[in-house]
């Protein structure tokens, strides 16, 4: 029997209506035709039109909320959002399975490890929170640390609960989950914009992204948006993540229904080979699967290393190939003034993605590959992300294919292009090319600099196009009128993006001497820079931070190689381009420029670039290429942590190399130097206080000096 109360009614319509959305979204078994839902969903607007004391948060006419006014407000995890570590093939996934039994000491007589396998979604990270059964807050994964509110977005995807089916196990509860546009959805999506003759997507995870980013739910609501969830955050009581999949089931959450529980590596295997090729009938578009140990004590005993969970990995389904042609070979420049040939092709689907461009590396790559223009060449997108040239169909030439080579000058301002002695890349020498302008202020301006939130490229250009901006210190010279001016920027936004560039004014010296872009100075030798400085400076009675970072910058600017050879950390490469990036007539005063603008240093404390007696207490490592478990930024991080010192760049000060795929010059200059070279897991065992099992080449039986 229909209810006449009003409040009655509301409540009965808002149950019936959640129902219908948790079985035609989550479980995919509708059982309401879409007219009656419609009807159903008019009038219960209708009553909480006429009685707007009825309308609650969570009601189904609530899934749209109002646009997003600036940008989206910052949301730090209570528990970060890791990352996980990649295994390629069966023989990498029997190595993680034997550490996951080292760490759980069990010998090889012991019983098989139980896991949960789980179809990778590509789609967008994001947390969920809940107070109580209602929805509170949405955020996207953001650098793991912190993320963005997105609730307002999160709302419209009707495939999440916002009311929990019954009580969660704690008054406040978080869900993990991937956001993603299922094929169906992403194919009506670009017909409907071919039909308006606008721009196509290339694929549906970066859709989904910037779908759930947009300022107006409204256009997320348009997109047929849905969710699996895959975590509970906190174990609640349970003993496995088996059973907090089944209570995000009867919560309301989807799972997705091919999760499997196994016993063993060999069932591991075995499922990631079934699904190599069956996931292509899927409706959402997948890059691998996650593996997980099962039991949540198991996975507490195991741990983390740096930014990632012992207890998982991701296992990377093989990049799909196929055959195109090289039309053309371009160069880009970089913010420091690297060029690097980009490969123009015939736009291939490739992984779910329309290639048109993939990089070529240097010239080196090309030569060793042996690549033409015109050339039938053979692409993959490694681990489904980056394109990449495999290698030339030689035997499809036809004789009109013609050797490219590398411009002997700047492409973007005609300057001579110059390749130094023991590198691989040809660079241009000129500091004020336009190219190198536009990359070198975003570094400038970004996180490993001045992190000034909403000051991004296309605000950029037109800075530097309306000559507003031409060096850093100009940025701190811009007002609310001049950005007010700029393409789509209103009063609001251009107030919004002021108030960020004043709140950068002071950052700590280590981050304004990265910003610079100094070649050769990444984010660990900036830190020792400016710990060395705060060393040979005591702040003094009375001296304000404008006062103590003018007599930084002072000592920074006048200090010759030498003097920089002594600070911790630092070889005579990098001493060599800070001295002559601080000689230069064109660069000598960009700090201080800085400061005339402003900007003041928040002096660290001395000796604060290294722990002091971590299990890596001085040692030196430098990391390069590609890792299989860390990126480049994880594995720094972690050995720093032990107390070691992560440098960019190889000397006779080096004690490891920590080299994965791809690694170049610096792996060259390890073994003409002598120092060890590691991979992986021998950076591994030395973070777990291990010396590793031998390195992972030979090295000549003493170091050599290091050339001058």
């Amino acid at each position: 029997m229909t209810a006449t109360d009003p409040v009655a009614r509301a409540a009965e319509l808002r149950a019936t209506l959640e129902e219908a959305n948790h079985r035609y979204h989550v479980l995919d078994a509708p059982t309401m035709p879409d007219r009656q839902y419609d009807r159903l969903f008019r009038e219960l607007v209708n009553l909480e039109t006429a009685h707007p004391e009825l309308l609650i948060s969570d009601s189904p006419t609530q899934r749209i909320g109002a646009p997003v006014e600036g940008g989206f407000r910052s949301v730090r995890h209570d528990v970060p959002m890791l990352s996980l570590g990649n295994a390629f093939g069966a023989d990498e996934l029997r190595e993680f399975d034997a550490r996951v039994r080292r760490g759980l000491d069990l010998d090889a007589t012991g019983p098989a490890v139980a896991y949960v396998c789980e179809l990778k979604i590509d789609g967008l990270a994001i947390s969920l929170r809940y107070d109580g059964r209602r929805f509170l807050r949405g955020a996207t994964r953001g650098d793991g640390t912190t993320g963005e509110d997105v609730t307002a977005n999160l709302r419209t995807v009707r495939a999440i609960p916002l009311r929990l089916h019954e009580d969660p196990p704690g008054d406040r509860m978080e869900v993990r989950g991937e956001v993603f546009m299922p094929r169906g959805a992403f194919a009506a999506l670009n017909e409907q914009l071919e039909r308006d003759g606008k721009p196509l997507y290339a694929n549906a995870r970066n859709t989904a992204a910037g779908t759930v980013r947009q300022k107006d739910p409204a256009v997320t609501a348009s997109r047929r948006m849905s969710l699996w969830a895959y975590q509970l955050v906190g174990a609640h009581g349970l003993a496995t993540h088996t059973d907090s999949l089944d209570l995000l089931r009867r919560l309301g959450f989807p799972v997705n229904p091919n999760v499997r529980r196994v016993v063993g590596i060999d069932e591991v295997i075995a499922y990631t080979e079934e699904w190599a090729d069956a996931r292509k009938a899927l409706d959402y578009e997948t890059d691998g699967i996650v593996i997980k140990v099962d039991s949540l004590a198991e996975q507490e005993q195991l741990g983390f290393v740096a930014r990632a969970p012992r207890w998982a990995t991701a296992y990377k389904f093989p990049a799909e190939q196929v055959t195109t042609k090289l039309e053309a070979i371009d160069v880009y420049v970089g913010r420091i003034g690297a060029l690097t040939p980009v490969a123009h092709v015939t736009p291939v689907l490739v992984g779910g993605t329309t290639v048109r461009n993939a990089t070529l590396h240097n010239i080196d790559e090309i030569r060793r590959k042996d690549l033409r223009v015109g050339d039938t060449v053979v692409l993959q997108r490694a681990g489904d992300v980056i394109p990449e040239i495999v290698n030339a169909v030689v035997g499809a030439r036809d004789g009109s294919e013609t050797v490219w080579e590398m411009p002997t000058h700047c492409p973007v301002c005609g300057t001579r292009a110059i390749r130094e002695e023991m590198e691989v890349v040809t660079r241009c020498p000129n500091p004020f090319c336009p190219a190198q302008r536009i990359g070198g202020l975003l570094h400038f301006t970004g996180r490993g600099g001045m992190d000034i939130d909403g000051l991004g490229e296309k605000i950029m250009v037109q800075l530097v196009a309306r000559e507003l901006v031409s060096e850093p210190a100009d940025v701190f010279r811009l007002d609310v009128d001049a950005l007010e001016g700029l393409d789509r920027l209103g009063r609001k936004s251009a107030e919004n993006l002021a108030a960020a560039i004043q709140a950068a004014l002071q950052r700590p010296m280590s981050r304004i001497i990265n910003g610079l872009g100094i070649r050769h100075v990444g984010g660990q030798t900036a830190i020792d820079l400016g710990a060395w400085l705060a060393s040979q400076l005591p702040r003094g009675a009375g001296e304000t931070d404008a006062d103590w970072t003018r007599r930084a910058a002072d000592m920074l600017r006048g200090a010759s190689a030498d003097e920089l050879t002594a600070v911790y950390g630092i070889g005579r490469v990098v001493a060599e381009a800070i001295a002559r990036f601080f000689a230069d007539e064109h660069t000598r005063d960009t700090l201080h420029r800085l400061l005339d603008a402003g900007v003041t240093a928040e002096a660290p404390a001395p000796g604060a670039s290294q722990a002091a007696d971590g299990r890596l207490s001085g040692k030196t490592l430098v990391v390069t290429g590609t890792l299989p478990e860390y990126t480049r930024s994880e594995a720094e991080e972690a050995i720093r942590a032990a107390g070691g010192h992560a440098a960019s760049s190889v000397s006779t000060k080096t004690d490891y190399l920590v080299a994965g795929e791809r690694a170049g010059s610096k792996l060259a200059r390890a073994e003409k130097l002598g120092v060890p070279v590691l991979d992986e897991d021998g950076l591994r065992r030395l973070l777990e206080g291990r010396q590793p099992e031998r390195p992972m080449r030979s090295a000549p039986p003493s170091k050599a000096p290091a050339p001058t």
